[in-house]
């Protein structure tokens, strides 16, 4: 059983405060940019940034749905931390200034399974979440 990391990133044309304070609003803001892979978003604790808990159903593929528990951290300005209490999945979404604009990063790892399942996990899990991500992000771009 390996770490599996998915990534997507994407440059927004908006300042970096904008930016973070839309991607860390999680009642207002968060519902707007999901793409139709979530269900049941809700809110069930906080709202805004570090001690927010939200929970949603994320279906990566037709066959493949998970049930997330997410309580947020904020490490450092700019960064926040989406834990699963229901796996080993962790999200770190990054608001960096670049210039006027931001560079907006999600960063997903969890425990892939072993064996062949785990191989094929690792070969594609990756591509289909960055293309979920890619979804978010571009509604983000145009929110901002």
């Amino acid at each position: 059983m390996g770490k599996v990391t998915a990534t997507a990133e994407r440059t927004i044309d908006a300042p970096a405060d904008k930016v973070r304070a839309l991607v860390a609003d999680y009642a207002e803001t968060r519902p707007k940019l999901l793409t139709e892979h979530y269900r049941d978003y809700q809110v069930t604790e906080g709202g805004v940034g570090a001690g927010t808990k939200a929970a949603w159903k994320l279906q990566a593929t037709s066959k493949r749905v998970r049930d997330v528990k997410a309580t947020v951290t904020e490490p450092r300005p700019g960064t926040l931390v989406e834990t699963d209490a229901n796996s080993s999945m962790v999200t770190t979404w990054t608001v960096a200034e670049a210039g006027d604009r931001s560079v907006v990063k999600i960063e997903t790892t969890w425990d892939g399974a072993g064996g062949i399942g785990g191989f094929f996990e690792k070969t594609f899990a990756p591509g289909g979440l960055k293309k979920i991500y890619d979804g978010v992000l571009e509604k983000l771009a145009e929110i901002v």
